[in-house]
Formats: structure tokens, C-alpha cells, sequence
């Protein structure tokens, strides 16, 4: 009976292994067998020529180039002419990449998760306090020579964290980057960074900003607490987070003279 209890179990061992080995299998090949040759070449951009000056981003384009194009491809897209949004949730640990053509509603187009997080849920507000802001940013610098191979900077402090953050000293220096190391950055490993700052690139063209929003969590429900120290901020900011989950488009938001987001409505 042992030997039989055995065996069954070795066999649905190996039907385990199989199936995880299947799966996996094919959700690697889903990108190879995609075909580029609708694939639209695109006059690069001054952006991109001057970024291309620097072996760590030609190396990322030697190592990307096609699986970005094919992961392009995979969501509806044939050339590098998109618009670009990031979006972050701290306790989940993800970074969301959602694109769109000039017209259309934004669609996610992939997930990268962080290699290691830091702090606590609650806003960034003076340096030294660990903590990876929470907000509405925009990438402000692109750095080919890193600390930590690449490194697309967030522009923190903006105009709500000089309000509401320590007046003399809130903090500065926050990236998304490569590597495993945070004090308040959004570290994605360097293989997911090389891919990142490839799409980004791409987006900047024309002078195009490239926004990143930090939020706290996507269940904002589970945090909004009357008692928490945070509770005013953060319903200020599920407005945000509220608009763009029903809607798909980034409107202009205004910081009001309390530090509140403002999404202005359309005229």
C-alpha cells in the first residue's frame, strides 16, 4: 500500500513538473513566434542619437531591441510612436507600463516588479526617511551612466512635496533603476531596467513628457483609515487613482495652494 501511495505521488510529481515546464515553455515562445514584418522603422529621434552615445544604452538595445518590438507588436503596435505611462504600487511592489497612440485610451502593455522595496505606505516627506514617494511625477532625467547601470529620475520634490513636505530638507535623488538596492528608489533588476529605459527612450521623442504616478496601494479601501495620520492625503490621491481606473487617460492636474491634487476638468 506505501509503495502504491509511492508512486502515485511520484506521478503526480512529474505531471506537476510537466505541466509548469508546458507552460512555461509556451509563454516563452509566445514572443518568438511573432512576426516584425509589419514592423514600421522610425527616423530616430536627437533624443535617441544622443542617448546612443553611451555603451550602456547601446548594450540595452543590442540585448532588447527585439523582444521590446515584439512586445509592442503583441499589444497592436508596429512602430516606436507611442505615448508612455508608468504607474506604481508600493505594497504590490509593481510597476505598470500602460501605453497608447496619440488618440486612444491608455492599455497595459506589461509588469515589472520591484527587486526590493523600501519604507512604509505614506508619502515621501524629508530626506533620510526611506520612504518611495507617493504622487503624481513625471521622468525628469535619464542617467547612462548610473550607479546602478541605468536610472530614469522622478521629479520629486513637485510642487505639492515642497508644500507639504519638510521645508528645508524633503529629499531629491529618487529613481526607478537597476540592481536590488533602495533607500527609497524603485529598484527592477538590470535586465528589466534595460528594457524600461528602451521603451522610455522611444516615448521621449519630440519632447514628450513621460508621467509616473506612486501610489500607495490599488485597494485603497484597505488603507483609508480616519485615524491614519495619512487619511486626508491619500483620499486626495485615490481621486487620482479613481480617474485614470475609469477612464484610461491622464488629464492635467492642478496642486492647489494646500498641496491637493486638482484633476482639471475638460473645458
Amino acid at each position: 500500500m506505501k509503495k502504491r501511495k509511492k508512486k502515485a505521488l511520484l506521478f503526480l510529481v512529474i505531471i506537476l513538473l510537466s505541466i509548469i515546464y508546458f507552460l512555461t515553455k509556451k509563454e516563452n515562445l509566445t514572443l518568438d513566434h511573432i512576426s516584425l514584418k509589419n514592423w514600421k522603422e522610425t527616423p530616430a529621434s536627437t533624443f535617441r542619437k544622443d542617448q546612443m552615445r553611451f555603451k550602456r544604452v547601446r548594450d540595452a538595445y543590442d540585448a532588447k531591441e527585439i523582444y521590446i518590438k515584439k512586445l509592442l507588436t503583441s499589444k497592436g503596435f508596429n512602430s516606436f510612436d507611442y505615448d508612455l505611462f508608468l504607474r506604481a504600487f508600493k505594497k504590490e511592489e509593481i510597476l505598470e507600463v500602460w501605453i497608447k497612440e496619440r488618440s486612444n485610451n491608455y492599455q497595459l502593455l506589461t509588469t515589472y516588479n520591484f527587486c526590493k522595496n523600501s519604507g512604509q505606505l505614506g508619502p515621501k516627506r524629508m530626506e533620510g526617511d526611506r520612504q518611495i514617494p507617493e504622487g503624481v511625477y513625471r521622468i525628469s532625467h535619464f542617467n547612462p551612466k548610473s550607479n546602478f547601470l541605468l536610472s530614469l529620475k522622478v521629479n520629486y520634490p513637485n510642487d505639492s512635496d515642497k508644500i507639504l513636505s519638510d521645508p528645508t530638507n524633503p529629499g531629491s535623488d529618487i529613481y526607478v533603476h537597476g540592481g536590488c538596492q533602495t533607500t527609497g528608489c524603485i529598484p527592477l533588476t538590470n535586465d528589466k531596467i534595460q528594457e524600461l529605459y528602451l521603451l522610455t527612450i522611444e516615448a521621449k521623442k519630440e519632447n514628450r513628457n513621460i508621467p509616473i504616478y506612486i501610489f500607495p496601494t490599488k485597494k485603497f479601501e484597505e488603507i483609508m483609515n480616519e485615524n491614519s495620520e495619512h487619511f486626508s492625503f491619500w483620499k486626495n490621491l485615490k481621486t487620482v487613482f479613481d480617474d485614470f481606473e475609469e477612464n484610461k487617460r491622464l488629464l492635467f492636474i492642478d496642486i492647489e495652494s494646500d498641496g491637493k491634487y486638482k484633476i482639471r476638468v475638460r473645458d
